[in-house]
């Protein structure tokens, strides 16, 4: 029997597009977020095709075009120093509805709520959620003493959510050995409608154009002994990651030169949760499966949570729960597993490894350029909106 009524803990992509997806079924549902507004939280996105499918099942594709969302034509990887071309990653030659889009996160934030809002979802703002409990109805406390109670509970409150240390026990993170900062910058560097990936030794910077190509996105991570914290919030003095990348030259240099305001991160490895539900809770997205961002699918790997835990719950026959995480499971493992290899990828010490790593690099970007995007097919090709439940 399928479920009437849903309540969604966290406002971010995750639990924004599982609330609109959930509405479109008829279910009712009230999303608790813990901020006040819904505003220009973190910076810029990538929303590959994968990604891209939900949106579009959801309605939402021409409204990522009118955000100014910049359509990405490929993704480039270059010497940290001389910024000269490694190779070429052509998302041009993607098929025609395989789309690769570099959007703010504030902006497909306000896209995703304008459909939950128009889907008649209520938003509970400034809402602090203490804990949830799982049962026949599953009932969530508020710090305020009040308690929510619905037939089904999504947990879609990130890294560090209330929800799944209650089917799972302690989170085990670790400390990844990588540190990361971000940083928006003005576009006056004339930056292509691509991702570019600078790769140094023990440190690579990413950068992608937003809002229309007026901004800049950066991300640039380096390798680290330790670290204390988790988190986006943190707020660092520029000079130090100028410091850092300091060796970096060309478009890199000049793009870092220009950071006047940056946040600073430790990258945490957790174990993809065990239990992903029980009685009537579910966790979806970071609550479930933090990954590094080497390979840009953390919010791509929501946008398909999200699709497939509305579509368990309108179908409602069977375990329908359970085959929420069935579905799932095995393909965010292997994601994981890709952007982990990433870093090493990136960071290749200088010697002869690194010579012939860069030179096989070139060789396939210009010989066989088409056989090079189609070893992402599993994951850029992939339509969850497609899949039989």
């Amino acid at each position: 029997m399928n479920i009437s009524n849903a309540i969604v803990v966290g406002g971010g992509i995750g639990g924004l597009s599982v609330a609109a997806a959930m509405a479109r079924h008829g279910i009712a549902v009230t999303l608790l977020e813990r901020a006040p507004v819904l505003g220009e939280v973190g910076a810029g996105l990538q929303v590959s095709p994968n990604g891209l499918a939900v949106l579009r099942a959801l309605g939402l594709e021409a409204g990522l075009r009118r955000k100014e969302a910049v359509q990405g034509t490929a993704v480039v990887l270059r010497d940290h120093a001389t910024g000269a071309q490694v190779a070429r990653l052509p998302l041009d030659r993607l098929p025609v509805n395989q789309r690769y889009f570099f959007v703010h996160r504030a902006d497909l934030v306000d896209l995703l709520a304008g459909a939950a809002r128009r889907g008649n979802v209520t938003f509970e703002m400034g809402a602090q959620v203490a804990s949830i409990r799982p049962g026949a109805i599953p009932q969530v406390q508020m710090t305020d003493g009040s308690t929510r109670r619905a037939e089904l509970v999504v947990a879609a409150d990130g890294i560090h959510s209330v929800g799944r240390p209650v089917l799972n026990g302690p989170d085990a993170a670790a400390f990844s050995g990588q540190v990361a900062w971000r940083a928006i910058v003005a576009n006056r560097f004339d930056h292509p409608p691509e991702a570019q990936v600078h790769m140094g030794t023990g440190r690579h910077l990413v950068s992608y154009p937003l809002r229309g190509g007026a901004l800049v996105n950066l991300v640039a991570v380096q390798e680290q002994a330790g670290w204390a914290e988790e988190g986006w919030f943190h707020k660092d003095d520029p000079a130090h990651v100028q410091a850092a990348f300091s060796e970096f030259g060309g478009i890199a240099g000049a793009m870092l030169a220009d950071v006047d305001m940056v946040t600073l991160w430790g990258l945490h490895l957790h174990p993809v949760a065990a239990q992903w539900q029980r009685q009537g809770v579910a966790l979806l997205g970071d609550a479930a499966h933090p990954t590094l961002p080497f390979l840009a699918q953390g919010a791509n790997m929501a946008l398909e949570d999200a699709w497939v835990l509305a579509e368990q719950a309108a179908k409602g026959y069977g375990d329908w729960l359970a085959g929420y995480q069935q579905r799932r499971q095995a393909r965010v493992i292997k994601v994981i597993a890709a952007a982990q290899k990433n870093a090493a990828r990136y960071h290749l010490p200088p010697g002869a490894k690194r010579s012939l790593a860069h030179f096989g690099l070139r060789l396939g970007s210009k010989l066989a350029p088409r056989r090079m995007i189609g070893a992402f097919d599993w994951l850029y090709g992939f339509d969850v909106t497609a899949q039989q439940p």
